[in-house]
Order: structure tokens, then sequence, then C-alpha cells
């Protein structure tokens, strides 16, 4: 093949081998005139559909493994001129109401005149046997939209922007695309999802944005405020903010200052003695500190005429409650807002049961709350009684936001709200809002957990800040000691290494195996045949989490591994180097409320429309449906990251614990991790990267000032920050 070193390649895009999405290396196989083979394409390709005509400027390469490539160092997509290459076009879903059948009908009786046809005298689609009127209309529709999106397109390849982020900005901007970008490329990364700082960096270079251009050095400044948030930062310290801003930018100190002045000025920031916050975090953890100080307040008044007796609950409940449980319902009857916090087995649902039971007693109505809805589902069956997730709770909609608010507050007497640890800094803010003074308010959570994924630590600085009563349960009751999940999950929070003993009646293993490659091996074997086989479960039932996205025992590699071990053949989609199978379970990526999907949902594949590009997916009973351009919203859940994990609960979860994840491996990721299994707990990995782990408490501290404002004294050190 290398015999004619073109330099100029035309070629029609047949299948997509590798993507990868942060820089965009793609692998393609193209079809090329007078190759027999397909072509081995790569480049920075990303998403270019299949179907698309490219015309490739670059050089042949030899690689030692691959064997001859093209290697494109620029391309631009053209309108297919063959048969063949119009039929792929067509019915590569770029355009509504035309899948691959139609497609194949449409070139059969138009050929090359096809897009002509379609472009001047769509009438004539008519002539295509069972096309309807609705898909003509469908077609007609699509392809308007479609012409616009190829402007938008033709104008965006100018800068290096791919096919599939074009028709985001299209979806946000519409007409108006080209005129917004031209104006400033750095709103990109604010407005559209998927398109960061670097991607609209990329295209600002190329318009020949300056490295000291204000427009840039704000973005940037925005950037790294928000990638702070997303490592759980409420706010920056100045010279941390200038210092990671001045690195991303590569620009001197002076000119980000200067804009970073003129952002605190304009209150596009605030700043709080040497702490800057994006205004949001500021407002929320300002609001979430005065709402609960306010909540805290004591009215004087008890719920009982008399001295609270629990043991009258025991005759209504049948629950023997023991000496700190009878304390943590007592101070739920005595205080407006407190905390009750403990691990596995220390009788958290039975002392939330309790507290519910004493509260209505008092003639009070309880509203029952956690951020997500299979905690919500948890919840409501731990308790039968209907519990919501925060957000339906709030009425929340894409348009108006949380209905309730301060002006509508929640209508009842007492709220009681699950897995706290969750509940970053914004959703709390706008819970609290929602929640009228005379409310009594008990947040349940586990401590030890990982904090939540959003920005704050929000339920251990309630604690640290004793400035709310905390109720902790420590003992383990004698059902819950013969678990060796819940005792080996005390060992680790205690800093011990667990028992790994094994045994057949034992529902917690340890696998030794130090070598990744072996370890991803043996995870699929165990989920597909040998944890079936020996608990009689589906492997719908068994989850795989593990501590990183990356690497051989990285959730990435896994769901590959896994998807081809459980599901390797049936109706799919691609995007982004991935296929989405019908069957596949996949986890939503992001909070869309448009959708009413959020961060973390579980869900499955349960239709795929490969003619109109669309999938549904059914997230516990609730069907979704998404385009092809919104698949990067899902990721395949095979396995997943301990941290998307947190709030759920599955019958059997396996873990790979190696020391290639040695930066992750933290005493509360793996307890955390241990403690998402119910029934059967697997380790897979290196005794001594489970040692580390446990001896790791040097969690990242994160910047968060909700514990001083709650109680001022509280930034001395507490004397016993657990409790």
């Amino acid at each position: 093949m290398n015999e004619h070193p073109a330099t100029l390649l035309r070629c029609v895009v047949e299948r997509i081998t590798y993507q990868n999405p942060e820089n965009g290396y793609s692998v393609l196989k193209v079809k090329v005139k007078g190759y027999s083979d397909l072509v081995t394409l790569v480049g920075s390709l990303l998403e270019v559909p299949v179907g698309s005509v490219l015309l490739c400027r670059g050089e042949w390469k030899v690689d030692k493994r691959y064997g001859s490539q093209f290697v494109a160092a620029t391309w631009e997509e053209t309108m297919p001129a063959t048969v063949y290459g119009i039929e792929k076009y067509l019915g590569s879903g770029l355009v509504k109401g035309i899948g691959p059948r139609f497609a194949r009908a449409i070139v059969q009786r138009f050929g090359t005149e096809t897009i002509d046809i379609i472009e001047t005298d769509i009438e004539r689609l008519y002539e295509v046997p069972n096309i309807g009127r609705k898909r003509v209309a469908k077609i007609r529709e699509s392809w308007e939209k479609q012409k616009d999106i190829k402007n938008v397109m033709l104008f965006l390849q100018g800068y290096g922007v791919s096919t599939a982020y074009a028709a985001k900005i299209y979806r946000e901007y519409g007409k108006e695309s080209i005129e917004k970008v031209r104006e400033n490329p750095y709103r990109l990364a604010d407005d559209i999802w998927g398109i960061g700082f670097k991607t609209a960096d990329g295209i600002a270079g190329k318009m020949g944005y300056e490295k000291e251009d204000p427009r840039r050095c704000r973005s940037g400044i925005l950037y790294t405020l928000g990638q702070l948030s997303d490592e759980g930062h409420v706010y920056a310290e100045e010279e941390q903010l200038v210092k990671t801003a001045g690195e991303l930018l590569e620009a001197g100190e002076a000119p980000i200052r200067e804009v970073l002045t003129q952002m605190i000025q304009a209150e596009d920031l605030i700043l709080d003695g040497e702490a800057i916050y994006l205004p949001p975090f500021y407002h929320a953890e300002c609001g979430t500190a005065r709402r609960l100080r306010d909540l805290a307040v004591p009215t004087g008044r008890s719920l009982f005429d008399t001295p609270f007796d629990p043991s009258t609950l025991t005759a209504e409940t049948g629950i023997a409650y023991d000496e700190i449980q009878v304390a943590a319902i007592r101070q739920a009857v005595t205080s407006k807002v407190m905390v009750l916090t403990g691990g596995p087995g220390t009788g958290k649902t039975t002392t939330t049961q309790g507290i519910i039971a004493a509260l209505q007693k008092a003639g009070l109505r309880v509203l029952l709350a956690a951020p997500t809805g299979r905690a919500a589902k948890r919840m409501s069956e731990a308790t039968g009684m209907e519990a919501k997730t925060i957000h339906r709770l709030l009425e929340y909609n894409p348009q108006d936001g949380y209905k309730r608010n301060d002006e509508n507050p929640l209508e009842g007497d007492a709220l009681i709200v699950d897995e706290c640890s969750m509940i970053d800094i914004l959703l709390m803010n706008n819970l609290l809002k929602a929640v009228p003074v005379g409310m009594r308010l008990v947040f349940v959570g586990d401590i030890d957990q990982l904090p939540s994924v959003g920005a704050g630590n929000v339920l251990r600085d309630i604690i640290d800040s004793r400035h709310i009563p905390v109720v902790r349960l420590v003992r383990i009751f004698r059902q819950a000691q013969k678990s060796r999940i819940v005792m080996n999950a005390h060992t680790i929070n205690q800093g011990r290494f667990p028992d790994t003993s094994n045994g057949r009646d034992t529902d917690f293993f340890f696998m030794r195996e130090d070598d990744p490659e072996r370890a991803a091996e043996t995870i699929v074997r165990l989920v597909k045949e040998r944890l079936p086989r020996a608990y009689r479960e589906s492997p719908d039932r068994i989850q795989v989490l593990t501590p990183m996205q990356r690497g051989v025992v990285g959730a990435a590699n896994l769901n590959l591994l896994l998807q081809q071990a459980l599901n390797p053949s049936g109706p799919s989609l691609n995007r982004g180097g991935y296929t989405y199978r019908q069957g596949d379970r996949v986890m939503q990526q992001r909070n869309n409320y448009d959708k009413d999907v959020f961060n973390g949902d579980l869900g499955y594949i349960r239709e795929v429309d490969t003619e109109e590009r669309m999938l549904t997916v059914d997230f516990d009973g609730k069907k979704v449906e998404y385009d092809v351009t919104e698949l990067d919203e899902l990721t395949l859940a095979y396995a997943t990251t301990i941290h998307k994990a947190q709030g759920s609960e599955y019958p059997i979860v396996v873990m790979p614990v190696l020391m290639t994840h040695f930066v992750m491996l933290q005493r509360n990721l793996i307890y955390t991790g241990i403690t998402r299994a119910k029934k059967i707990c697997v380790l897979l990995g290196a005794a001594k990267a489970l040692a580390y782990a446990v001896r790791n408490v040097s969690v990242l501290k994160r910047n968060t000032r909700l514990k001083e404002r709650l109680n001022p004294s509280a930034a001395l050190p507490a004397d016993n920050p657990g409790i």
C-alpha cells in the first residue's frame, strides 16, 4: 500500500475502530477507490460519523504492530459523489427519517442524483416504495436543519471542531451559532456540556486569540474554578487559583491577576478574605449556614406534654431499642435539627423507623427524602412510607427550577433525609430554602463514606461544627456481627487489616492476584460464570466497583471486557469509539433535568433504533430516549467507579484492589465500596494494596467554610473530629 505515497486521500468512513474522546485521536477503517481492502486512517478525527466522505491530507506510514496506515494531518468532510458514498452518508443517521434501509431504497431509485433531488425536488421521494407522507416531511425538516448544521460544521471544521460538537453547538445556538462562536469561542466551554476549555481554546487559537487575551484569561479562570469544584472544593485560595490558571493558560501572572480583579469588581467572582468563590457556591454556603442556624433555634415547646418515654414505641413497632438508639429518638423529639450517623449493622434504619414512629405519635406529618432514586427507593422499602428524591420533593423542573423554595415551602412538620453524605453544597442550599422555620429536620448518613461527588463536605462540616446535635451509632447488632462484610467494613474503618481467611460460609472473599491483566480476566469469569453459578444470581445483580476509571482494571476497560462477555451482539449504536447495545447496563453521567435523569442513575438499554439513530433506556421503569449525539451522556455500567456507586446497594459486589490504583487507594474509598454489597463482597488483588488503602487516611482536604460559618469557634481544631 505504501508504494502509492499520496498526500491527498479521499475516502468513505466504514467503521470506527478506536476513539479517544479526550484528545480526539481516532483509528478509522475507510474505503478508498483503487484499494480492495479497507485502509486504516489515523489522526485527530473525533466524532466523524460512519458514512462521512473525507478529504484527508497527510502521509502513509508503516506501523510495526499495525502495518500500513494513512496519518491525516488535516481533513475536511465533503458531500459524497458515488452511489455507495451517498447510501452510506444518508444511512448514517445524520438525516432523521432515513436509516440504512430507506437509504438503500432511495439511492436505488435516484443513484448519483439523490442529493440534488432531496435538495431541490423532495416530492419525488414519493417514487420510492413504502415511503409515507410523515417520513418525507421528517426528511424535509431534517434536511433543512442539516443544511444549517452543515454551514455551522463547515465553519467550525476550519477551526478543528468535530461534527458531533458542531451538532451540539447548533442545538444550543441555532442559526446564531457562527455569530456567537466568532464573537467569543470561550462561551462554548460555559454553555455546552462536553466542550471544555481546551476545545474552546483550540478554536480561539486558530482564530488568532493571543495567550494573554482578557477573554482567554477569564475563561481559563472560570475553567480552573470549575475543575476545582469538580474535585470537591467550594472555593479556591487566591494563590492556588492564580498558580493553577497560570499553568493551564501558560500565561504570565500579571494579566491573570488583572482579569481576576476585574471579575471580582464586576461580581462575576466573590472574594471573601483569601477565598475566591464562583457566586452560586458562595451564596449556597452562606445560605446553608444561615438556614441551619435559623432552623436549629429551639422553640421552647416540647412535642409531648410529659417527658417522652421511648419504651412506648417498642409496643407499637415491635422493636427493642438500645440506649444509643433511645437517645437518638429522644434527640429527634427535642431538637429542631439533628444528625444521625453510623456504619453498617449499627441500626440506622431501625432508629430512623423509631424516630418516624415518635414524630407521628406526636401528631407530626413526616416527609422522607434521599439524594438519588435508588436511595429513595431503599428508604421507601425500609419504612413502608413514600420517600422522594430531593429533586422530586422540591418539584424541580428545568424551566422553572425548584418550585419549592422560601416563597413556597414544603408542607409538613418534619423531614428526614437519608444518605446525607452524598449531598453537595448547592443541593443542600436548595433543600434548606424549602424547609420552613417550624419544620423539624433529621439528617441520616454514614460520615465515614466518601464525600459528595459535587462540591462541599456538607455532612462532615455540620458534624464538625458542633452546632447541631449529633448521635453516632457505634454498637454493631448481634445479627450484623455474623456478616463479615459488616465486620470487615468496621475493621477497615478503624485502620486494621480485614479478615481475609475466606471459607464456605462467609459473605466476604479476598482473592490474591497481583497482575492487572489476569485480575481483569478473573473478574470477567467471576461475573459471567462463577458467582451466578455459586449463588444462583443473574449477572445483572453483580456489580463491579473499581477505584479508577482508567487502567487495565479501571472501569472503562472492564466495561468493554464485560460487554463482550455478557452482551456481545444485537442492535447497537456507536459513539466516541464505544458501542451501546440493546441489553447493555448503562449509567447517566450528568444531571439532565430535561430528561429527568441524574448523574449516577443506572438503567438498561431496552430498544435500539438503527434507522432513527435513537435508543431507549429504562431507568427503574422510566423510559428515556437518547439521540446518537447525546450518547456521551451515557457510559457502560457493568463496572463503575466506587464514587459513582454512592447511595446504591447491590446483591453482589466484585472489587479490584491493586497497586496500579495507588493514587486512589484510601480508607474511605474501600470502606464505601465494601458497604455497597448486601449479600456477597469479593475483593480481588494484592494484600499490599489493601493494606496501603487501610492505612491511607490522607483524604484530599476540600476547601469549604461551612463549619466556620455555622460556628466560628469551630475553626479551632475539634477535640474529636470523628464525633
